[in-house]
């Protein structure tokens, strides 16, 4: 297999660190070129592939080489400038935007891995973290829902980015648990688009610095047992080796620092057909780095996970 070059736009952020790290240890792929707006002129550490110093990132001084595609691991509302400037240099160049500029924009493909087909698209809109989540645990029961869905999540404070802002202010945040956009959050409008237009989220963030820990609450139309709920999760992702079922409630340990899902603790109230089960992923891997490589291998006509999966 050919190796491809990449480039990656805000490589010093904790997502774009992470994927760096993961295309370091990538077979077939080679970083090529890593841009920041805090470190440019300074060595890339923790790349084993090569010398790599970071670029500029500001639109003037924006030096584009011969990447196959370009990974925009950038702050929301960013991406659409960076994006005219790649492709008046490289129409041909793939475009996998990590922000959620595109996930409602119809040119681009929007794809969870283990829930899409294979990328056909030059231009790909990453998913959201929470939606992720959100997704894995709604697809397999789509046809067995009844109403609104209603998701209660908490993430670590890596999630708000590393420019301060009120959602990781440690002073507010010490010993405590901080609830916002309590209604109509971005990543409830993303499940809405791609997956179940009748849910309910409510986002919280945690004095933990990463993961991701969702319980679903669900009435469902006919009865289900916890056996049987669990079955149908097994059957849904049996092929899908980054997501793990397991019986009892999942926690953040497991997931973090890891590219796995993990599902679980399905318990039933059986008198209203309720059922409630968790998952747990790492926000900065599978809820966005991890995904960034899925895609890309994708997008390159590779099985998802090679060079995530030893």
């Amino acid at each position: 297999m050919k190796v491809h070059k990449i480039g990656l736009l805000g490589g010093r952020g904790y997502v774009g660190q992470e994927i760096l790290k993961l295309l370091d240890a990538h077979p077939q792929i080679s970083l090529t070129s890593i841009y920041s707006s805090s470190h440019a002129g300074e060595s890339v550490e923790g790349y084993s592939k090569g010398n790599l110093v970071y670029s500029s990132i500001d639109l003037n001084d924006l030096e584009l080489g011969e990447e196959d595609a370009y990974v925009l691991a950038l702050p929301n509302n960013n991406a659409q400038q960076y994006v005219e400037k790649i492709l008046a240099h490289n129409p041909e160049a793939i475009l996998l935007d990590l922000s959620s500029d595109y996930r409602f924009s119809d040119p681009w493909q929007y794809r969870v891995p283990e829930l899409s087909d294979a990328i056909s698209s030059a231009k790909i809109s990453n998913p959201g973290c929470y939606a992720t989540v959100m997704q894995l645990m709604l697809k397999p029961l789509l046809s067995k829902l009844h109403g609104h869905v209603n998701f209660f999540g908490i993430s670590g404070f890596s999630g708000a980015g590393a420019s301060p802002n009120a959602r990781n202010n440690q002073d507010s945040l010490a010993g405590n648990v901080l609830a916002y956009s309590l209604v109509d959050h971005l990543h409830e409008q993303e499940v809405k688009r791609h997956t179940y237009d009748q849910i309910l989220f409510t986002p919280h963030v945690g004095e933990f610095f990463r993961g991701i820990h969702i319980t679903g609450n669900m009435i469902l139309s006919d009865p289900m047992s916890s056996d049987e709920a669990k079955n149908i999760f097994d059957t849904f992702y049996d092929d899908k080796p980054l997501i793990k079922i397991q019986s009892e409630v999942p926690n953040l340990q497991q997931a973090r620092e890891t590219s796995y899902a993990f599902i679980g603790g399905f318990e039933v109230d059986e008198n209203i057909k309720r059922l409630t089960f968790c998952c747990t992923i790492d926000n900065l891997l599978k809820g966005a780095a991890t995904q960034a490589v899925q895609n890309l291998n994708s997008a390159f006509g590779w099985e998802d996970n090679l060079g995530i999966i030893k």
